[in-house]
């Protein structure tokens, strides 16, 4: 068995260590309560945990199969600390998982380091400062995102147990072997990495190819691939045959695989700029290098490895071959971000590659001077210079704390479609900390919609007008003769906003989007390619009248709809391959169905329609409706 902490090095190895852990907690839980807030994004997950308690499903909207967000895994530890929770809000409740979480993230990564370190330590008189851990929580961004309701806590805690146990596992070959159960437990959580968020199949996979290249034996490399992929690859049968999907709608709607590098390195400059992140960079490599002059070569408890044990398995199962994993996990996580684009949020999925590529300097071992290992004035010397270069990252950290971020720019939406999103919704909100779906009814337009289902009990689509307190209004076919008095007819609001909306309104209220996270007509329409980043799609709303129960000429559609223009949309939804792509996700779920979305889970993700009407129709061979207003062909020739 392996145990923890392995530390009979000296008291003063231990003390710093845990006052570094401790000091680094309090002061990112402390910076991120701070800031705490739950940005839009984070109600959309709330808006499918209200559904999934209440039996419909993991969906955003009741009877539209949906996978309206990222990670699997957050969104039912949401589900979990709903049921949990009872009538506690759930905005509270992912609050308290995303802070304890993120703090459990920090905490784990700078174990795991500290653990790195271990056989070095042996008979060493050092202290262990927190190093890259203090970059990463005095970025904003890191605390902004600590809260926010999204994943970004539980990615956070992932990789630092990961970490931590790639590192045990590293040293089984040196010092005390693992458990045969700590290794397929390790399987377990390298394969589970799909489900905290997709992208991150690049860390866990590469961490599972490892383990079956140190094991030893078939039947070994068996159960770790069982171990490792059991649980997403069930899940991955559950989504393609409920969602008809391979990967989240959320993947679908910003073309995960499409390519924006330029964008994408405007989004790496954006995240660099306000807080000079090549400096503390070139800091930790200084003392990085400072670490290995001082520290030498690892002492090993047990340097015999065992039998039958090649050349290739030793050096993958080693603590070099761990280090450079997170390092390569960190570059290849940063590539893909900037190859999709980045995000319009400031700074977000740059902190996972920030987290990886910190891990192995997250703390340092401040070595004292050692005269038994060199000449008495280098040992002083090296010792000064990694106190200097410690002292200087602690420098940087406290400005970088204290930095104003994106400044002016913060709030607006320029050129880059960047933003502090924490910052532009408390200004927009008028609440310092908007944590609730009620704090986001201060948002524009949020008061006004629910007046305006209010006073559309027949039902009605609701368009975002012009002024910031209306809505356009399309009413709904009249209810049957036999409707019961108290009859509420069809509600649909079609709105960018979806996590505000979606958690003001009842669940009998579909909410979709333009962008498609929500709308599955929008998620398979082509990528705008001068769109905002994040939101480059855009479906015109025609298509929202042609598909629902409402009336679709003048003088019931407002004046920007054009009426050859839905009735050319209601005839392209007729479309063979759109109908059945969208029975796919409508359709009631039976095993029959369950099958068919399986199979044909590929030949829907790669569906994609044209937003324009005319041209769907075009492509789908399909003729044209009669116009409502015959074009003008000129003046009648006259008689003679």
């Amino acid at each position: 068995m392996t145990r923890w902490p392995a530390f009979p090095y000296g008291v003063w190895v231990r003390l710093s260590l845990w006052l570094s852990v401790t000091v680094v907690a309090v002061l990112f839980g402390w910076g991120a309560w701070q800031r705490r807030w739950i940005a839009d994004d984070g109600l959309i997950v709330l808006r499918t945990t209200r559904n999934m308690l209440a039996g419909n499903g993991p969906v955003f909207n009741a009877g539209e199969r949906v996978e309206a967000n990222t990670s699997t895994a957050w969104s039912y530890l949401m589900y979990l600390g709903g049921l949990i929770s009872g009538p506690a809000r759930l905005e509270y409740v992912a609050l308290t998982f995303a802070l304890l979480l993120s703090v459990l993230g920090i905490v784990l990564v700078m174990l795991g380091t500290a653990r790195l370190y271990a056989p070095t330590l042996r008979g060493r008189q050092a202290l262990l400062l927190p190093a890259g851990a203090l970059v990463y929580i005095a970025l904003p961004p890191a605390r902004d995102f600590a809260t926010s309701g999204l994943e970004n806590g539980l990615v956070l805690a992932y990789l630092g147990l990961l970490w931590w146990m790639m590192v045990v596992w590293s040293q089984s070959l040196r010092s005390e072997r693992t458990s045969g159960a700590f290794d397929l437990t390790l399987a377990v959580v390298a394969g589970f990495s799909v489900l905290v968020r997709p992208e991150l199949a690049l860390i866990g996979g590469l961490a599972l190819v490892m383990m079956l290249i140190a094991t030893k034996g078939w039947r070994r490399r068996a159960l770790i691939v069982v171990a490792g992929g059991l649980l997403p690859v069930a899940y991955q049968i559950f989504r393609m045959g409920y969602y008809g999907l391979l990967f989240p709608g959320t993947a679908l709607a910003k073309d995960a695989t499409g390519a924006k590098w330029e964008q994408g390195f405007i989004y790496l400059a954006n995240f660099n700029q306000p807080y000079l992140l090549w400096a503390p960079a070139v800091l930790l490599i200084g003392l990085a290098i400072m670490v290995m002059l001082l520290c030498g070569r690892p002492a090993s408890v047990n340097r015999r490895a065992p039998a039958g044990s090649g050349w290739l398995a030793r050096t993958v199962q080693s603590p070099s071959a761990v280090v450079v994993f997170m390092l390569v996990s960190g570059v290849l996580q940063a590539v893909y971000w900037i190859r999709q684009g980045g995000d319009f949020m400031h700074g977000r999925v740059l902190l996972t590659p920030l987290f990886c590529l910190i891990a192995p300097v997250s703390v340092i071992p401040l070595m004292l001077p050692d005269v038994r290992r060199m000449a008495r004035g280098a040992s002083y010397l090296y010792a000064g210079a990694a106190a200097l270069l410690w002292f200087a990252v602690a420098g940087w950290a406290l400005w970088a704390a204290n930095s104003p971020g994106m400044g002016a720019d913060a709030t607006r939406v320029t050129y880059t479609g960047i933003v502090d999103e924490r910052r532009f919704y408390a200004q927009a909100t008028g609440h310092a900390h908007p944590l609730t779906a009620a704090d986001y009814l201060d948002y524009p337009r949020m008061r006004a919609v629910l007046e305006a289902i209010e006073n559309t009990p027949d039902g009605a689509l609701l368009l975002p007008a012009g002024p910031y307190d209306m809505w356009d209004v399309v009413p709904a076919y009249p209810p049957p003769p036999d409707a019961p008095r108290d009859y509420i007819g069809p509600h649909t609001v079609f709105f960018t906003n979806l996590g505000m909306l979606g958690m003001n309104v009842g669940l009998d209220v579909r909410v979709i989007d333009q962008i498609g996270l929500a709308n599955p007509l929008a998620a398979h329409t082509a990528r705008i390619e001068d769109g905002r980043i994040g939101h480059d799609k855009n479906l015109f709303p025609d298509w929202a009248v042609a598909e629902g129960p409402f009336f679709k000429e003048e003088p019931y559609i407002p004046d920007y709809l054009d009426e050859d223009w839905i009735r050319q949309a209601e005839a392209a939804l007729k479309c063979p391959d759109t109908e059945a792509v969208l029975n796919a996700i409508r359709a009631p779920m039976s095993p029959r169905r369950f099958l068919s979305n399986l199979i044909h889970a590929a030949e829907f993700t790669r569906y994609r329609i044209d937003r324009v009407p005319l041209y769907e129709l075009a492509r789908c061979g399909l003729p044209l409706p009669e116009p409502v207003n015959p074009p003008y062909a000129g003046m009648p020739a006259e008689g003679p």
